[in-house]
């Protein structure tokens, strides 16, 4: 590894905070978390944590020593000095010499010493970094160094490696007492680079921030040079049956996983796909079954990753109908097997624990790859993002010697520990969290208001549209949740990979809204019939190619669905020299019924928006001034032409769209939005 210090990058830091009010001392520190918090073979999302001890001035003038720590919710990677908290140092370095102390009372002692008390909770690890003497202290999870930590013969590695540089330290959960043994050997080895500590990490130490940062980079190069000898590579198991392709693997992976409320409440998962030769070199191993099974390379790893990941071993025959079975079966052995690791662990303790979900976070397909397993995309791609980091490290101590991780006993504690899972927060779902929607014609005025209002009730968006510079800018302007597909709904190869696309990204799809249309003008008994063809390719065709490929991904999920259409007021209510826009909305509406009608049975549900007069998308000004002509009206009557005298806006479509994906037990239903038009009203 190569420092990737910079003179002028730290100066300019300096002086940014400088103006600021920020120490200097402070803000080098602020540079260096953010130089180990980006480079992921040192931290992961969150991992990690780095002091400075300083002096600052209180509220009362006192130049008070300090302990600026990282706080939790920060991650190392883009922190800020609001990010690293200052908490007093000498009531810190007073309770060493308490025997005990518990967990309650340490987070009591770090807070009530805050110097800002709204500011974040210190680190856990915060009293080890207040024992330790030097001034700078960096801590985190490499993969090169945990790949020989995680040995049998772990102490013996290290000192060939590290020789006299560094003190190992023994696997004790964190808290008081490691910041107490930790402290101890340092004390013993006062002239240490740094401390490790078997099977959880790393600390380096310095008087200065790039001290402590370069000896980072030096101890972790150090234990990658070894990786680099005498390696050997992961035996491979005989070629056995091939899975199915991943976009039909997610979405049964995904229906797996769910779990069915009864009425069409799932509660369902997002997954996230990675592949790569490393990643199926690990999971065609032939001792998967051990070396994948054994445990988490650091228990940090553990709330995020849970303590093993599920392996779903491909059937013969490499059909969706083997593979859904297996994938089920996968998944009841995986809860019963968490289930009595929970009670194995959980005998005899006052008070006892409850459990937590016993479903897996990390899925391993041998012949195809893994996946992460979260509540939402983001959740799903940080459970991705360690397991292959996991891969790289437990396929590294498999080169020079065998993976072993720590004991269950000491898994269960860290995953029940009240201070870790704090770190996951509690807040309430959104009522469309953990759900897919794909939305055709996503870059328009409609369809771009319909994804944000999935947005906002917490659901994660795809928007395709046959315009890849307009459907780009719309998700961009919508933010990093949402995927943008380009797609040509009228070519059904196109709409199938578009489909694939999410399933793949996401693992599959729940709802749909079938968005996209064309409004073509024309009096009807003048009309070419090529026009009127093109309307219907786009207009009802289109819909019913979109509508099937919901069908086939929600049945191989298994969790039911909604099928949403935009069929316009033009379905029921025809306008004048507007024939070929309403004939194909008009049998666009009975497809709605049709579905209703055929797959309810599959929990699928179908139902329409029946809207009218929306300016923008299709609605052009041209569009407005020609239809506005067609009625001998002016703009405003036009628009405004309904019961109510309320312009209709691409925002009261959006929400009825997203009442529908919530309406659990309402199938062949039409919501009209138009503001009120009798006739226009079904009867």
């Amino acid at each position: 590894m190569n420092s990737r210090w910079s003179d002028a990058d730290s100066a300019h830091i300096v002086a940014e905070y400088a103006g600021k009010g920020v120490s200097e001392a402070l803000a080098l520190r602020v540079y260096t978390s953010r130089l180990l918090g980006r480079d992921p073979r040192l931290v992961l999302h969150g991992g990690g944590n780095t002091s400075v001890k300083t002096e600052v001035t209180d509220l009362l003038g006192d130049r008070v020593p300090v302990l600026c720590v990282k706080g939790s919710g920060w991650d190392l990677g883009d922190i800020e000095p609001a990010g690293l908290p200052a908490v007093r140092l000498e009531p810190l370095l007073r309770v060493r010499t308490r025997a005990t102390l518990s967990d309650e009372d340490m987070v009591s002692l770090q807070r009530s010493n805050l110097l800002e008390p709204g500011a974040p909770t210190p680190s856990v690890e915060t009293l080890l970094h207040a024992f330790l003497p030097p001034t700078f202290i960096d801590h985190t999870h490499a993969g090169a160094v945990l790949a020989l930590t995680d040995q049998p013969d772990a102490e013996a590695l290290c000192h060939d490696v590290f020789g006299d540089r560094v003190a190992l330290v023994p696997f004790i959960m964190p808290g008081f007492q490691l910041a107490k043994r930790a402290a101890e050997i340092f004390d013993a080895h006062p002239g240490v680079e740094g401390l490790i500590l078997l099977r959880h990490g790393i600390f380096s130490f310095g008087a200065t921030a790039r001290e402590a940062y370069e000896r980072m980079i030096a101890l972790v190069g150090l234990a990658t040079a070894r990786l680099s000898r005498g390696r050997r590579t992961l035996v491979q198991a005989a070629p056995g049956a091939s899975p199915p392709p991943v976009t039909a693997v997610a979405p049964m992976l995904r229906g797996a996983l769910a779990v069915d409320g009864g009425g069409g409440d799932v509660r369902r998962w997002l997954l996230d796909f990675r592949t790569s030769p490393e990643i199926l070199a690990f999971a065609g191993g032939a001792d998967l079954a051990r070396y994948a099974q054994a445990g988490v390379v650091t228990p940090d790893h553990v709330i995020r990753t849970k303590g093993w990941p599920l392996i779903v071993m491909p059937r013969a025959g490499g059909d969706d109908g083997a593979f859904k079975t297996a994938a089920r079966q996968a998944v009841a052995d995986y809860t019963a097997r968490y289930q009595a690791y929970f009670d194995r662990n959980n005998a005899g303790r006052t008070p006892p624990k409850k459990p937590l979900d016993p479903l897996p976070r990390v899925l391993l397909v041998p012949g195809l790859g893994l996946f992460g397993v979260g509540k939402s995309a983001a959740d799903a791609a940080i459970a991705a993002d360690i397991a292959e980091s996991a891969v790289t490290t437990i396929t590294d101590a498999e080169a020079i010697g065998r993976f072993e991780s720590i004991t269950e006993a000491e898994l269960f504690d860290m995953e029940y520990w009240s201070l870790e899972q704090a770190k996951l927060g509690t807040s309430a779902e959104k009522p469309l969290a953990r759900q897919v929607v794909l939305i055709t014609g996503g870059a328009g005025t409609i369809g771009s208001a319909t994804g944000a209002a999935f947005l906002r009730d917490g659901a994660e968006v795809v928007l395709v549209d046959r315009d890849a510079a307009a459907v780009t800018a719309a998700a961009r302007r919508l933010g990093k949740r949402v995927l943008a597909i380009t797609a040509d709904l009228t070519d059904p190869t196109q709409v199938r990979a578009a489909f694939d696309r999410a399933c793949a990204r996401f693992g599959g799809v729940d709802i749909v809204v079938s968005n996209a249309g064309v409004a073509l003008q024309g009096r009807i008994g003048d009309l070419p019939d090529a026009v009127l063809r093109q309307s219907f390719e786009i207009n009802f065709f289109a819909h019913q190619t979109v509508a099937q490929n919901a069908v086939r991904v929600m049945r191989l999920q298994g969790t039911g669905g909604a099928l949403l259409f935009n069929v316009s007021k033009q379905a029921v209510n025809p306008g004048p020299d507007f024939g070929a826009y309403g004939l194909p909305k008009a049998a666009t509406l009975f497809l709605v019924r049709q579905y209703a009608l055929d797959h309810g049975a599959d929990g699928i549900r179908a139902n329409a928006v029946n809207a009218d007069r929306i300016r923008g998308g299709m609605l052009t000004p041209e569009m407005i001034a020609a239809r506005a002509r067609a009625r001998g009206l002016d703009e405003h009557g036009y628009l405004a032409g309904n019961l109510l005298g309320r312009e209709v806006t691409a925002d009261d479509v959006a929400q009825a769209f997203v009442h529908q994906a919530l309406a659990l037990r309402t199938t062949a239903s039409v919501t009209t939005v138009d503001g009120g038009n009798i006739a226009a009203a079904l009867r």
